[in-house]
């Protein structure tokens, strides 16, 4: 079942699991959609694109601001449910196995895309905890906003993994390579502050209530803009970033569907569970 707006021609899912979309915000022409699970299950990546598109497709909405709730963004991919989607890829060494997680992890990716795909400038307003997968959505976002008491962390090399949803194509063109590697390839939890000067966030707020009021009034200045300029801007800036990204993904999805099974990630996933540090041996 869908409901559609009061316009007629943008439809959105009438039952949400993990997010909540309000057209009813501080700013004309202005949408929020609201994380409302601490970590992105199953549920969320078939959702989000279906949001992406509604209100891609609704003329009065002009820009989205992507917020979490209950301070925080986003504790990155639900790991449980990662570990059932995972299961017959590690216990299963045949090509069929790897081609299935392969379709799965390009669904992921899709997923993600959708919202570096709308043509509607999107704001990513983050308090508390962005991991793994938090860092992938705000890349995919136009701007990053974060109140003072964000955390951020491309954490899949702490669990063996390397991360595939976006991050490293994205961030090169948002931090530059150097920070980017250093994230990346210590998993390193990063404050407000240093996002701010290595420029992975805009501006960082004080309070929760400051980082909405900024987040909504800019989102509010480029929705004030012709939505016609705008989607064109997006598309003139996507031309280079696009296929640079497209084809990253589309590699480190084959990197992953070869090497991701590994006793590294057997132990990760063993440590998580067991609440210990991981004992890596290259294997």
């Amino acid at each position: 079942m869908t409901s559609v707006a009061a316009n007629g021609t943008a439809a959105l899912p009438e039952h949400l699991e993990t997010l909540a979309v309000s057209r009813e915000t501080p700013a004309a022409h202005v949408a929020e959609v609201s994380m409302t699970a601490r970590a992105m299950s199953p549920a969320f990546f078939a959702e989000l694109p279906a949001v992406v598109a509604a209100l891609d497709a609704d003329p009065d909405v002009r820009a989205i601001v992507v917020t979490g709730a209950e301070g925080r963004f986003s504790y990155g991919l639900d790991l449980r449910a990662a570990t059932e989607s995972l299961g017959s890829v590690l216990t299963d060494p045949t090509a069929g196995a790897r081609e299935q997680f392969l379709g799965h992890l390009r669904d992921l990716q899709a997923s993600i895309t959708a919202v570096a795909s709308c043509r509607t400038p999107v704001v990513a307003a983050v308090e508390g905890w962005c991991v793994g997968g938090g860092v992938d959505l705000i890349t995919a976002c136009d701007v990053r906003l974060a109140g003072a008491d964000a955390l951020f962390s491309v954490r899949e090399v702490r669990m063996a993994m390397v991360a595939d949803l976006g991050s490293l194509q994205r961030l090169v063109g948002i931090i530059g390579d150097g920070h980017l590697r250093e994230l990346a390839l210590t998993g390193a939890d990063v404050d407000a502050a240093h996002a701010e000067r290595i420029g992975l966030v805009n501006r960082v707020l004080e309070s929760g209530e400051a980082l909405r009021a900024a987040a909504f009034e800019l989102a509010g200045r480029m929705a004030a803009n012709s939505p016609l300029v705008t989607r064109g801007i997006k598309d003139v800036l996507d031309a280079e970033r696009g296929p640079r990204v497209e084809a990253g993904l589309r590699y480190v999805g084959a990197w992953n569907a070869a090497f991701l099974p590994s006793a590294d990630l057997a132990e990760a996933f063993t440590a998580f569970g067991e609440r210990r540090e991981p004992r890596f041996t290259g294997r």
